[in-house]
């Protein structure tokens, strides 16, 4: 999606981008905290957010991408600031594991998060609805607003990029 053009500027773009992207933001949200009413607050967190950001006297350019950046954002500031986070009892010392791949695909995963924070938005951004959020890539064009061919390059050079900034992973 391009940016919605309007001459009164960044507000009237994001109420113009607004209902087609609440939809998009609500269920990015709720597919990751699995509670209505986390996914509700936090989707008015995005746009209210958003609407600060658009005020500003040199406001970003508002477009869906740019949104879900900002859920992103807000989900994993979600996950931080959960009381319980660090509270969950353990009623006996867990067993080791009997795969030790376990640990080996923790620590990927970790790895990966790393290094997908490094790459450009556009670049994350198509990775994680591409791959975390498994949307097709017809899919994932529609939510970014470009065609199925400049999707599948923008894929291309995304796992180009990721490849050269994973630990041993820059070879294929």
């Amino acid at each position: 999606m391009s940016p919605v053009s309007d001459p009164l500027g960044a507000p009237q773009t994001l109420l113009a981008l607004y209902d087609e992207a609440l939809p998009a933001m609500y269920g990015y949200v709720v597919r990751r905290c699995g509670d209505r009413g986390t996914a509700e607050d936090l989707t008015s967190d995005i746009f209210l957010a958003a609407m600060d950001a658009a005020r500003k006297t040199d406001p970003p350019s508002i477009t869906l991408p740019w949104l879900m950046g900002v859920a992103r954002h807000k989900v994993a500031d979600h996950y931080r600031r959960r009381s319980d986070r660090f509270t969950v009892p353990v009623a006996d010392t867990p067993e080791p594991e009997p795969d030790p791949g376990g640990w080996d695909a923790e620590l990927d995963r970790i790895v990966a998060e790393s290094v997908l924070a490094r790459l450009s938005e556009p670049h994350r951004v198509v990775l994680a609805l591409r791959y975390m959020d498994d949307r097709s890539v017809p899919e994932c064009a529609e939510v970014l607003g470009r065609t199925v061919h400049a999707t599948e390059a923008l894929l291309v050079r995304a796992r180009r990029a990721f490849r050269r900034q994973y630990p041993e992973g820059g070879a294929s």
